[in-house]
C-alpha cells in the first residue's frame, strides 16, 4: 500500500472459514485487522476499543443483524462494506447506499470494495 500508514479493517463475519479468508486477504494486501468479532457484541466492543480506518460486516451474525455496528461506522463516518448471501435485499433498507458483496466473494473482490471505499474518502 502506498499511503503513510496501514488502513485498520474491522472484520465483523459469523462464520469462522469466512473470516478466516477475509483476514488472510485483508493482510495480504496490507491492511490491519481488527477482530475479528463473531457476534454483534464483540463487534461493538472492538469497534469502541479500537481505532478502524474500514469494516466488513456481515449482515447475519448467528441471528442477529450488523445494523448497529454499521450505525455507529456511520454516525463517526467510517466507510464500510457489508458481506452477505443475499445481496442488497439482506439489508431489508437499512444502509441502502452501503455497497454490497454478495457471498460467495474472492479476494480480489475484497481488495476491489475497500479500494472503492477509499475512493471516497478524504486524503489524510
Amino acid at each position: 500500500m502506498d499511503d503513510r500508514r496501514r488502513r485498520r479493517v474491522l472484520v465483523v463475519e459469523d462464520e469462522v472459514l469466512v473470516a478466516m479468508m477475509i483476514e488472510d486477504t485483508l493482510q495480504e494486501l496490507g491492511y490491519d485487522v481488527v477482530g475479528p468479532a463473531y457476534r454483534l457484541g464483540a463487534g461493538l466492543t472492538a469497534l469502541d476499543g479500537e481505532p478502524v480506518d474500514l469494516a466488513v460486516l456481515d449482515v447475519n451474525l448467528a441471528g442477529e443483524r450488523s445494523i448497529p455496528i454499521a450505525d455507529r461506522l456511520a454516525e463517526r463516518g467510517i466507510p464500510f462494506v457489508f458481506a452477505t448471501g443475499y445481496g442488497k435485499a439482506g439489508l431489508m433498507g437499512a444502509h441502502p447506499d452501503a455497497p454490497v458483496l454478495r457471498k460467495p466473494f474472492s479476494g480480489e473482490d475484497i481488495r476491489v470494495a475497500l479500494a472503492r471505499l477509499l475512493e471516497r474518502q478524504p486524503q489524510d
